[in-house]
């Protein structure tokens, strides 16, 4: 049974601001650029740091589009864009209802060590249809906790710091100047686009990239 860690992340749940954002399918039209806050060295990201066309994508782990979309686009996304040196993927949190779930698994990708970031973020996308479902939370953190390459008691001390809190609210901030207010919400090069599929991402990357 998960009992420190978990006990832990439940009360950063409780103590983060209560959040408004909900989980609806996007439209297939593209808005202009927002201000989308700038990557920085605290951002999780993956790919080339000099690739020509930043993808930032706002989740929540306990978004089913978000869920489907890290099972069944992304590693197509990464084979085709990430890997080729053509995109850096940036994942901000944006946690979503419920809370009690969503913030608690947030803190746990964040204080994960920052090279197993996405393989938590896979681990913890996977499993969710599960405890939405009814499983228990102890099943959903687990497998993820196993490969964070962090400790237990690790994860306790990471979750209770106020840079996890802060660094959550600071996704949270941005995904609000950016106007993300669903997701998941993915901005190219600063320009949101809302047709999240993976010719769609690819048609947005191209255009970004020929625009430079």
């Amino acid at each position: 049974m998960l009992t420190g860690p978990r006990r832990t992340l439940l009360l950063l749940a409780l103590a983060l601001p209560a959040l408004l954002a909900t989980t609806s399918a996007p439209s297939q039209a593209q808005t202009p650029a927002a201000p989308v806050p700038a990557v920085t060295a605290a951002d999780r990201t993956l790919g080339r740091a000099d690739a020509p066309v930043t993808v930032i994508e706002y989740a929540s782990f306990t978004c089913h589009h978000c869920s489907d979309w890290h099972q069944f686009v992304f590693p197509l996304f990464k084979q085709r864009l990430i890997d080729t040196g053509q995109v850096r993927f940036v994942f901000r949190n944006l946690p979503t209802s419920p809370d009690s779930l969503s913030l608690p698994a947030a803190a746990m990708a964040r204080c994960a060590a920052p090279e197993k970031f996405f393989d938590v973020v896979s681990v913890l996308m996977r499993g969710q249809s599960a405890v939405l479902n009814g499983g228990r939370q102890e099943d959903w953190y687990d497998p993820a906790i196993a490969v964070s390459g962090r400790t237990r008691a690790q994860l306790t001390a990471c979750a209770d710091l106020p840079a996890t809190r802060a660094a959550l609210e600071r996704d949270i901030n941005g995904a609000a100047a950016a106007g993300a207010t669903t997701t998941p919400a993915f901005f190219v090069n600063g320009r949101r686009v809302t047709d999240r599929s993976l010719g769609g991402l690819e048609v947005a990357v191209r255009a970004a990239a020929a625009a430079r």
